[in-house]
């Protein structure tokens, strides 16, 4: 198979590893930096250009797209589907999981744990607000934030008023969510691949850390989690139309609560707490699953 990478940075961990696996296992590979793609959109013979020539022959393609180019990413991604190509995670799932607040609607509605979690826009609301997520302390979210960037914890009431306020005047659109005492800055991270959890692994952050992204200097190792864990990662994953997730899961008093669900989950962190081979067991998928056209949406949404 010729298997596509959508990286701008091919020297990145999980971009070499899956890279890696999918020439253990005989595939031809091609790293390609998505802003450097360019499209012929036309009707009968839609084509992507890339440094002077057309992106042509590929099974599959693996997109690893940051969040602040989701939206010419996924119109990459979508042009590929357009092509016949397969994607590990379809356009519209990525943008769907990439918009907090709709996948947060979209997981309410099917009946995942979240917690419990405020919007609004007038200044008029903010003490409402607080009081609908169960006053201080809170967590204000920005809706574009990510690997814990934009997250503030707000101790107190007044310091909760004090950050949307300040949110609000930079024009922001952010989130108000109830904070999880119980969980004490830690999470799990569930890496899905099709309908399974193939590892897990529990996230801590530092002392006095309420966030325990990896990249803030968290801690990971390897967890056992309960079948009630295990089944909400899955359903919160298959909601969002992801093939391959990382779904973020805190322990609450009232059962598992979804934080996330990622899209371009990393594999530096998950293959290191858990020793799997993560990387191979995605390119297992795309062999088993990698048809011509084969894609829900076929480009469209």
């Amino acid at each position: 198979m010729k298997i596509g990478i959508l990286s701008r940075n091919k020297n990145l961990y999980s971009t070499r590893r899956l890279k890696e696996a999918a020439e253990e296992r005989g595939h031809e590979v091609a790293i390609i930096n998505v802003l450097r793609c360019y499209m012929n959109i036309a009707s009968s013979n839609p084509e992507i250009h890339y440094d002077g020539k057309v992106l042509e022959g590929f099974d599959a393609i693996i997109p690893r797209i940051g969040a602040s180019i989701t939206f010419y990413g996924t119109a990459v991604v979508r042009q590929f589907e357009m092509m016949g190509v397969f994607p590990l995670n379809e356009s519209v799932a990525i943008s769907r999981s990439r918009d907090k607040l709709r996948s947060l609607q979209l997981l309410s509605r099917k009946g995942i744990g979240l917690p419990v979690t405020g919007f609004a826009s007038s200044p008029r609301d903010t003490d409402d607000l607080l009081n609908l997520v169960g006053g201080a302390p809170v967590i204000v979210k920005l809706l574009e934030g990510t690997q814990g960037k934009g997250v503030v914890l707000a101790e107190t009431r007044k310091a909760a008023e004090s950050v949307v306020e300040a949110f609000r005047g930079l024009n922001a659109n952010f989130l108000v969510q109830e904070f999880v005492k119980e969980a004490n800055g830690a999470d799990i991270r569930c890496f899905i691949v099709g309908d399974k959890v193939v590892a897990a692994m529990k996230r801590q952050g530092q002392e006095g850390e309420f966030r325990s992204n990896l990249h803030r200097g968290g801690t990971a190792e390897l967890i056992r989690i309960t079948p009630e864990e295990r089944s909400t990662a899955v359903r919160a994953s298959r909601i969002m139309g992801l093939n391959v997730s990382g779904v973020d899961i805190l322990r609450s008093n009232h059962g598992p609560v979804v934080l996330e669900v990622n899209s371009s989950p990393g594999l530096e962190g998950i293959e290191i707490a858990t020793d799997k081979d993560v990387a191979g067991m995605i390119i297992e998928y795309i062999e088993k699953n990698a048809k011509v056209g084969k894609t829900r949406t076929r480009g469209a949404g």
